[in-house]
């Protein structure tokens, strides 16, 4: 019979791999918490026209990348792409938005039928960050102070740079679009046959185009900055100050766009080179007509969402796995024979109670001493607690200490506690 195997494009995390997620997780938290923002959660699973008014029809997410199917119900679903539409949804639905300001991040999966390539899954996982009500620059250099001191804690700051660049007004980027679409026209034939497609449907999509020859056409381009109306330019340049005195370092690119039609003012990602091709790490901007446009009311909004898959990649390439993720388990219990057996799951759970710091596991299943001590030393415990028959005959537990050249102890179990907390 055929083995069953995973989607491609869709691949389990092992228990090794995990550990570093966890890691990765735990320390956005940490971050995400200290500024005062506050977890969501909403399904995978959503109705398609949610992503054909956010993301806009004409985009390669909706037109070619993803998941979408009818129901028993013959309704449109579609695995959600990414989260910020999600977000918009669920906070319009349950009232979160009018008249209130919200900090807000999310985490999990998200779905799009792209090549797979190292650092890009067709499920790849996002944690997410959307605030909404505050239409100032400031929330803009919020949120990107958050992810530099994320990078920091991560040890990555050294790694990543700052690309920021400003659409403008929905009105100022329709006149730039005009501009730009003019000048293309005219060396039409010279462009790769994504950039002629995308002429037609998103032509701002151009001016990041991989291709070097399209590239050199922009060249001489109309530059989206200098197109800016009089309001997002002084928001810009504002954001700049912000930074600059918050000692982030950025860099100005005024090709930079987004891939989704909602963003207008700020944008920005941190790339790195440490990663070939896909260089991304986290991007985001502004996209304050987005509520309005999925019939809420007019609330200014501002996020990013940061991939998973690369910044563990990134973690990975550059040695910045801590090596205390490799140990799992602190102490291994070791017991021969049923009355052993029994005498050693309590003694483990009085160690639970007292120590729940510590990561105890015991040994199951049976097996030899010699058996059940070749397992102690394949984990990464620094300790193996004994227990056989002489052991229960005088009340007492076996120390062994299996990372140190040290003799072997016997501890009488009413005293195991205090001994073992300056031991471990």
């Amino acid at each position: 019979m055929k083995k069953i195997q995973a989607i491609r494009g869709m691949y389990d995390l092992l228990p090794e791999q995990t550990v570093l997620w966890q890691y990765v997780e735990a320390a956005a938290m940490e971050v995400l918490q200290s500024y005062g923002y506050r977890e969501i959660r909403f399904p995978v699973l959503e109705q398609t026209e949610l992503f054909k008014r956010s993301i806009g029809e004409v985009t390669d997410i909706v037109e070619k990348e993803m998941y979408t199917f009818e129901d028993r119900n013959g309704d449109s679903l579609t695995l959600r792409p990414e989260g910020t539409a999600c977000c918009v949804r669920a906070c319009e639905e349950h009232g979160l938005l009018y008249n209130q300001t919200q900090r807000l991040w999310y985490m999990g999966p998200m779905f799009r039928h792209e090549r797979p390539q190292k650092g890009r899954q067709r499920q790849f996982h996002q944690i997410g960050v959307e605030a909404f009500g505050m239409e100032g620059p400031d929330i803009d250099a919020e949120v990107i102070l958050l992810t530099a001191r994320l990078w920091r804690a991560l040890g990555l700051d050294a790694a990543v740079t700052l690309q920021l660049n400003s659409l403008g007004s929905n009105a100022a980027r329709a006149a730039y679009k005009d501009a730009l679409v003019d000048y293309l026209q005219s060396c039409r034939d010279q462009l790769d046959e994504d950039s002629q497609r995308r002429l037609e449907s998103n032509p701002l999509r151009i001016l990041d185009s991989k291709n070097e020859k399209t590239q050199a056409l922009l060249a001489d381009a109309p530059c989206l900055l200098d197109h800016l109306d009089d309001e997002s330019k002084q928001h810009f340049e504002r954001l700049q100050e912000l930074l600059n005195e918050s000692s982030v370092a950025f860099e100005v690119n005024p090709k930079l766009v987004r891939g989704l039609d909602y963003y207008n003012r700020t944008v920005f990602e941190w790339v790195t080179d440490k990663l070939g091709a896909q260089g991304t790490v986290c991007a985001g901007g502004r996209y304050d007509g987005l509520v309005e446009q999925l019939g809420g009311r007019a609330t200014p909004a501002v996020g990013f969402g940061l991939g998973m898959e690369r910044l563990v990649l990134l973690l990975e390439e550059l040695g910045l796995v801590p090596d205390a993720l490799e140990q799992n388990v602190d102490i291994y219990i070791v017991a021969v024979g049923d009355t052993a057996v029994n005498r050693a799951l309590q003694v483990s759970e009085v160690l639970r109670d007292e120590m729940p710091h510590w990561r105890l596991q015991m040994h199951c299943g049976g097996g030899s001493f010699k058996s059940q001590m070749k397992k102690a030393d394949k984990s990464t415990a620094t300790l193996a607690l004994i227990l056989g028959e002489d052991e229960l005959a005088n009340n007492v537990v076996s120390v062994k200490f299996l990372r140190e050249d040290k003799p072997q102890q016997q501890i009488a179990i009413a005293d195991l506690v205090g001994v073992l907390q300056t031991a471990v």
